[in-house]
């Protein structure tokens, strides 16, 4: 993880995929859809899409499968973000729109702006510019209200 943080992608993609072996080994199907999520991030910040979707789609698949909802709706953010990337806009929308309900129901703050951004951005592309507004300011007051870093790109993007 220290490498995702750092931004040496090459290293943390070989550690994650060492955890990976290792959960599968001891039966840890909870640990592998963490590993599988972090690994899906990495993939897709190297351009790896292709990688990316095989393993945030397994992620996903055993967050649900062990009923664990903030994993689930993380999963469904990092795959809607991977979307909106190689210019899937609907899809993204999708897993967006996935995430923003589970996250508002389980009370995850950061994951509920990440969500509404990122369904923001997506109308935004889609030239929905009031609607994009809207969600785009929806996740700025939940940024401001945590203190998140991220309130400062936000605050930009609504500004241009």
């Amino acid at each position: 993880m220290v490498q995702q943080l750092t931004g040496d992608y090459p290293a943390a993609t070989n550690n994650l995929t060492q955890a990976l072996q290792l959960s599968r080994d001891v039966g840890d199907r909870h640990g592998q859809a963490w590993v599988l999520n972090h690994l899906g991030v990495a993939q897709t910040v190297t351009g790896a899409y292709s990688a990316a979707i095989a393993s945030l789609t397994r992620a996903l698949q055993l967050f649900r499968d062990l009923g664990e909802r903030r994993g689930e709706a993380g999963a469904l953010n990092n795959l809607g973000e991977l979307r909106f990337l190689s210019s899937a806009d609907r899809e993204a929308c999708d897993y967006r729109t996935q995430a923003l309900s589970i996250t508002r129901d389980i009370a995850a703050p950061i994951a509920q702006a990440r969500a509404l951004e990122g369904i923001g951005r997506c109308h935004s592309r889609e030239g929905n510019f009031d609607l994009a507004e809207e969600y785009l300011r929806q996740a700025l007051e939940i940024y401001r209200c945590i203190g998140a870093p991220e309130a400062q790109r936000v605050e930009a993007t609504l500004l241009n």
